[in-house]
């Protein structure tokens, strides 16, 4: 009975239905000119936040300076912010982005192609991924400054090393 216990416990842990869903991968240009934005490039490397937002968004425009700071306080840990710009024109994400002082890198989604993969239900919605490309937070509407700060830390922060077992004698 408790090899059929034990052999259960074990299936259940290495279940994929128990582990965080793959995000989906997606390619978007930039709005900069620079070039394609690939998610799977990541993969391994960074933790990824994806902010979808509109230039005609007005809680976008209020939380803007926010994912500013988000993008400066962790990209020197290994994270990337990337917004998509949900059902917009590039002139006005472009003039968007230049209005906030957003320096992070930015493309355009107008027909929610990427937007919908990821289970969007209007602007603003936040995704962050971890760096094993699973969604760790899923942020429908506003994401203050804070409740991204408690997605981030926990994925960018190194786990405290494991002691070794003392030696009594």
């Amino acid at each position: 009975m408790l090899r059929l216990l034990a052999a259960l416990a074990l299936a259940l842990a290495a279940s994929p239905a128990l582990a965080a869903p793959s995000a989906p991968a997606f390619t978007a240009r930039l709005l900069d000119g620079s070039g394609s934005f690939d998610s799977r490039a990541l993969i391994g490397k960074k933790v990824l936040v994806v902010r979808f937002q509109a230039s005609w968004c007005k809680v976008c425009a209020e939380e803007a300076p926010a994912i500013e700071r988000i993008w400066q306080k962790y990209r020197g840990s290994g994270v990337e912010v990337v917004a998509i710009f949900v059902q917009d024109t590039a002139a006005d994400a472009r003039s968007f982005l230049a209005a906030h002082g957003a320096t992070y890198p930015a493309g355009l989604d107008p027909k929610l192609t990427i937007a919908n993969r990821f289970g969007f239900r209007g602007t603003p919605y936040t995704v962050v991924i971890n760096k094993r490309g699973e969604i760790a937070a899923r942020i429908h509407g506003r994401s203050d400054e804070a409740r991204l700060t408690r997605a981030l830390d926990p994925l960018v922060k190194p786990r405290p090393a494991k002691k070794p077992p003392s030696r009594r004698q």
